[in-house]
């Protein structure tokens, strides 16, 4: 019997006791997480501390070693990992575009594999244009002969193709310029807030977890040292950690010393 859709603010997605190794290296150790539906989560925190590797938990890309990720309360399996994905959008870092597919066919390859009507594709391919504000003419284009910005508005379309209820980005804007990352993080933000999705995005760039975020987990070494909201990690941080990585993000080119 399928799970009710999640009402807002309960979890939607859940890690318990999740761990996950490559060879001798912890890249995440038992972690708890709640992902709250219909808000914004961030995941945040050096390179190599482990947020890609719970997003891929998350989509089932990888399985945890100990521990289990739950969607909507069911366990995700390999028996039902491919069902669950349709329900979950996913942006990979860069786009990770079909450099051989116009933006178009990007965009609807998998509706078509799954055999959807070609009115109903044409009409979600229109909306999810106008709402991600990307050119109608460079639907015919390729990625090469698109922008970077409009890459990643492709990729967005692509993920949000199959209406799902939960959307992963990965530094989705990490590659971009700073101009065309400014533009895109607004219309991103204004997405967000128009479709009322739940969210997961991971970023290394504290601005930007506090622009979107509802709740910033920061993470380190494989853990998660805390999470909530911005204000929480300014004014009660959990460990000397969060004050010595907000103040590394906040502090100017020149500014300390040394």
């Amino acid at each position: 019997m399928q799970n009710e859709k999640a009402k807002p603010g309960a979890s939607v997605i859940e890690l318990i006791g999740a761990s996950k190794s490559y060879g001798e290296v912890g890249a995440l150790h038992s972690t708890d997480l709640a992902i709250a539906s219909g808000r914004t989560t961030v995941l945040i925190g050096p390179s190599g501390c482990g947020k890609s590797t719970l997003l891929r938990l998350i989509i089932g890309l990888i399985g945890p070693e100990t521990g289990s990720v739950r969607f909507e309360g069911t366990e995700v399996t390999r028996s039902n990992v491919q069902a669950l994905r349709h329900r979950m959008g996913y942006v990979i870092q860069e786009g990770g575009l079909f450099p051989h597919l116009t933006a178009r066919r990007n965009v609807t390859l998998l509706s078509q594999h799954l055999g959807r009507d070609r009115s109903w594709i044409d009409g979600r391919v229109r909306e999810l244009s106008a709402l991600t504000h990307f050119p109608d003419d460079g639907l015919e284009r390729y990625p090469a002969q698109l922008s970077g910005g409009q890459r990643q508005r492709v990729s967005l379309m692509r993920a949000l193709m199959l209406d799902p209820d939960v959307l992963l980005l990965d530094e989705p804007l990490g590659s971009l310029d700073p101009m065309i990352r400014f533009d895109l993080q607004t219309d991103l933000r204004e997405v967000f807030q128009t479709l009322g999705k739940s969210v997961v995005m991971v970023t290394h760039d504290l601005g930007e977890a506090e622009f979107f975020g509802d709740t910033i987990v920061l993470m380190k070494s494989g853990r998660i040292v805390q999470q909530g909201a911005m204000d929480d990690l300014l004014g009660s941080p959990a460990d000397p950690f969060v004050t010595a990585f907000i103040r590394a993000q906040r502090r100017g080119p020149g500014e300390g010393g040394g």
